[in-house]
């Protein structure tokens, strides 16, 4: 059996005696081998923990009940012990540190398992402290729920009171009741900020630099990304966001000067408000969403008929339910992955399905299993968030719902309003992750300023909302990603270029050049053996950039993205 605390040793052997013989080489077979034996370690080491902890986040998040929270934070400590295993980390960086592996698969899994390992060295008792507070906070966010005249409302229903209500102090008390979280949350999660900036110190500046360096990505080339984002999506958006003020103001009765964050229609201004002609909650109204996606991924050859079996066909809100959505793979092994959702038969919940089977095609259902255990994933968060951008925007496309053999009564005000509204979130989106990305940024640099300041200022800035006079609240604290999914955020905005780039590359290669705009891959299964090869296959064997280029020809760049919120071929 392997001993991991002798690797290091073993390895500055192997060195020496390799370069004194041959001091021209750059690999060996012997390097290789030991380096499959780490990582078969690892694997039979890890797996079994991972899968309990993510079966024990499951149960959690559908019945919100406190014993399963306590079951899921015990899962992660047990897990969180090993990765955090002092002779096992020292015996991955030794032999990555050497560059002898000649195997490129074995070479990428021993990095993608060395990312995994060095967020874990730290002390034990921090690392058990981080779990038991992030625990905490996401119970919370689990079991909360706003409160308007002494009665309970569901988050869907606090959306449609922002989206149907003409009253604007209705609508002002549902969103203030919405940010109450804020106030629930705010102690822990400062605590908590400062826990994670403390397990960084040491190796990096804090703890939102090290989340980037372990998910391969640059925070200085980062930040030049979103600076050509916002000068790009600048006048566009105050453009588009003039016409759908004017449309707010009048539906409310208030003078577009007097819009206030709460006549928006979702809590953060993170979608297009309902204000167009067609209504698209109308035409889903009365379809069944989850049966519309079986039957679309069915017809490009991505069947999720076993997501929708290993979610227990459970996806209608109700107490104690996780309020949200995602999807998880719980086994890595294309047998279990489960997607959670609260649906209510409308636009929202269309396009959040859509983008959540997304996710689930790109799991270890189409992953080869070839792949070492710890490659059989998508290659980054933002690749699986755009394949799950670009399946959601179907929705909004009518040329979609026809073939989908569903009937839209007024073609001509659907096709306007759809692209328009495809258009307008794309800048919107775009706004709010700029919103997203600096505040992080800000809030781990330094957690003691006035983050409530700080939250309002980037609002007025990038979404140019105003803030409340005289509020001061932690509503930043209500958006659940900043505790459950920290220096997530601006995943979502690159997976929106991904997912841009990917579509134009879909065109061009399997509809021969066709305009992007047309392209709705119904009944299609060339999109899915574009996607298996382009996409899925390398696992995470590619970093992201190079799966980028893989799959579309070119870097990650905003060319696509500002074609398509344009509305230009």
């Amino acid at each position: 059996m392997l001993s991991l605390r002798m690797v290091p040793l073993l390895i500055a052997s192997l060195c020496v005696f390799f370069w004194i013989l041959t001091p021209c080489a750059s690999a060996d077979p012997r390097f290789t081998r030991l380096a499959r034996e780490i990582v078969a370690d690892f694997t039979q080491r890890v797996r079994p923990l991972e899968i309990t902890a993510n079966r024990a986040w499951w149960q959690a998040n559908i019945t919100g009940k406190k014993e399963a929270f306590k079951a899921k934070e015990d899962a992660q400590n047990q897990l969180d012990a090993v990765l955090a295993d002092r002779a096992q980390f020292d015996a991955i960086e030794a032999i990555r540190r050497t560059g002898l592996i000649d195997d490129p698969i074995t070479k990428r899994a021993i990095d993608v398992i060395y990312l995994a390992t060095l967020e874990k060295q730290v002390d034990a008792k921090l690392l058990k402290e981080m779990t038991r507070l992030s625990n905490d906070i996401e119970e919370k966010f689990t079991n909360f729920r706003a409160r308007v005249d002494d009665k309970t409302l569901s988050d869907a229903e606090v959306r449609n009171i922002l989206k149907t209500s003409t009253l604007s102090d209705r609508r002002q008390a549902a969103w203030e009741a919405s940010k109450e979280l804020g106030k629930v949350v705010e102690p822990g999660l400062r605590k908590l900020v400062k826990l994670r900036n403390q397990a960084a110190a040491g190796k990096f500046r804090n703890y939102h630099q090290m989340q980037l360096f372990l998910n391969e990505q640059d925070g200085d080339d980062l930040i030049k990304l979103f600076d050509r984002l916002d000068e790009l999506t600048r006048e566009p958006f105050k453009k588009a966001k003039a016409e759908i003020d004017v449309e707010l103001a009048k539906a409310c009765n208030v003078k577009v000067s007097e819009l206030m964050p709460w006549h928006y229609h979702d809590p953060f201004f993170q979608e297009v408000p309902a204000v167009f002609k067609a209504d698209l909650d109308k035409i889903y109204a009365k379809q069944d969403l989850i049966a519309l996606c079986r039957e679309f991924y069915r017809g490009i050859d991505l069947p999720i008929d076993l997501v929708i079996e290993k979610s227990g066909n459970d996806f209608a809100p109700r107490k104690g339910k996780n309020p949200h959505a995602f999807c998880t793979d719980i086994t890595r092994d294309g047998t279990d992955v489960r997607v959670l959702a609260n649906v209510v038969p409308g636009d929202y919940w269309m396009s959040t399905m859509l983008h959540e089977f997304g996710h689930s095609v790109y799991s270890s259902i189409n992953i080869p299993s070839k792949l070492p255990y710890v490659l059989r994933s998508e290659s980054n968060i933002l690749t699986t968030e755009g394949v799950a951008m670009m399946f959601e925007k179907m929705s909004k496309r009518r040329a979609w719902l026809e073939k989908m053999g569903v009937k839209v009564e007024d073609p001509k005000a659907f096709d306007q309003a759809g692209a328009k509204m495809l258009r307008y979130q794309l800048l919107i989106f775009s706004r709010w992750c700029q919103v997203m990305l600096r505040f992080e940024k800000g809030m781990y640099e330094n957690p003691d300023q006035d983050l409530n300041k700080l939250w309002w200022d980037l609002v007025e800035r990038y979404q140019m909302i105003r803030r409340p006079p005289g509020r001061n609240a932690p509503d930043y604290a209500s958006k659940y990603h900043i505790v459950g999914a920290p220096v997530y955020y601006h995943n979502y905005m690159m997976g929106e270029l991904f997912a841009s780039q990917l579509h134009h590359a879909i065109a061009r290669k399997v509809y021969k050049g066709a305009n992007p705009n047309t392209v709705v891959y119904v009944g299609n299964k060339a999109v899915g053996a574009f996607m298996r090869q382009y996409v899925f296959d390398p696992g995470r064997t590619l970093s992201w950039n190079a799966l980028t280029r893989h799959a579309t020809g070119a870097d990650l760049s905003p060319e696509a993205f500002a074609k398509d919120f344009s509305g230009k071929k």
